[in-house]
């Protein structure tokens, strides 16, 4: 998918989004395109200066509205949703997309870093769609980022994957669950995506095995997703309901020759 497939420049005109963790990365993809097809879009994450440079980058238009949150607080999900129906008084997509990254050997994994990780991965998207859903316009969508590694083993990723299966698991239930709203679920599974997150990660050394394992001959891009995103939450996938589309390339259902299996 091209960033110009299914683009049509009016899908979201006036229709209004959230995006979680939209101040960098897949998220700040995905508020761009929402916003240069028309939506006004609200962002959270945790770093409000770094909101602030999201906003202005994405044009200051006014079409842009930044609140400050800590996902894992419900409290602070309570608010998210109180600041979004002053401002607009609904939503018209969700896209529950913060999340952090660890990795480590399972013996290692400290009951402070299950709680993180789960708090932001698992009940930072739980309860923030929860506790917007009431502000959710019937027929609406959202879309939940999930990960490539909810697919397939990957040494090191017990804790992080867990929780990216968790949320897959929480897409099938919520289209059930959402259903008699004509609410539609779906989730993305990203694979390798050159973000902070993915550098932090992979050293450069690293980098060039990392894309022997792809078929697609490189790492993604956070406009990759973004495409994908925009499409789940476009009346375009309004037949697409409780699925997971994985973005990655390749890597997790073409095996590469050459490449290393179960990583």
């Amino acid at each position: 998918m091209t960033s110009s497939a299914f683009h049509t420049p009016v899908r979201f005109e006036n229709k209004i989004a959230l995006v979680t963790g939209g101040a960098r990365g897949m998220g700040l993809a995905a508020a761009r395109r929402l916003v240069s097809e028309g939506a006004h879009v609200v962002i959270t994450g945790r770093d409000g200066a770094r909101l602030d440079a999201a906003v202005e980058e994405l044009g200051g238009s006014g079409r842009v509205h930044a609140i400050r949150g800590d996902v894992s607080r419900v409290a602070e999900a309570d608010a998210l949703a109180a600041g979004i129906r002053e401002r607009f008084g609904r939503l018209d997509v969700v896209f529950a997309n913060a999340g952090v990254a660890s990795f480590g050997p399972f013996s290692e994994v400290s009951e402070a870093e299950f709680d993180r990780v789960v708090g932001i991965n698992l009940k930072g998207v739980y309860f923030t769609v929860q506790r917007v859903l009431p502000l959710l316009a019937d027929g609406g969508a959202v879309v939940i980022n999930a990960s490539w590694t909810a697919h397939r083993g990957l040494p090191t990723g017990s804790l992080y994957a867990a929780t990216k299966a968790a949320v897959l698991s929480l897409t099938r239930t919520l289209a059930a669950d959402l259903a008699p709203r004509g609410i539609r679920v779906n989730s993305v599974s990203p694979g390798y995506i050159d973000t902070d997150m993915y550098r932090a990660a992979v050293s450069s050394a690293e980098g060039a095995a990392v894309v022997a394992r792809v078929a697609a001959g490189r790492v993604g891009t956070a406009e990759d997703v973004a495409d994908v995103v925009a499409f789940l939450a476009s009346g375009e996938a309004s037949y697409v309901n409780g699925q997971d589309v994985v973005v990655d390339g390749g890597l997790v259902a073409a095996q590469v020759e050459g490449g290393l299996s179960g990583d």
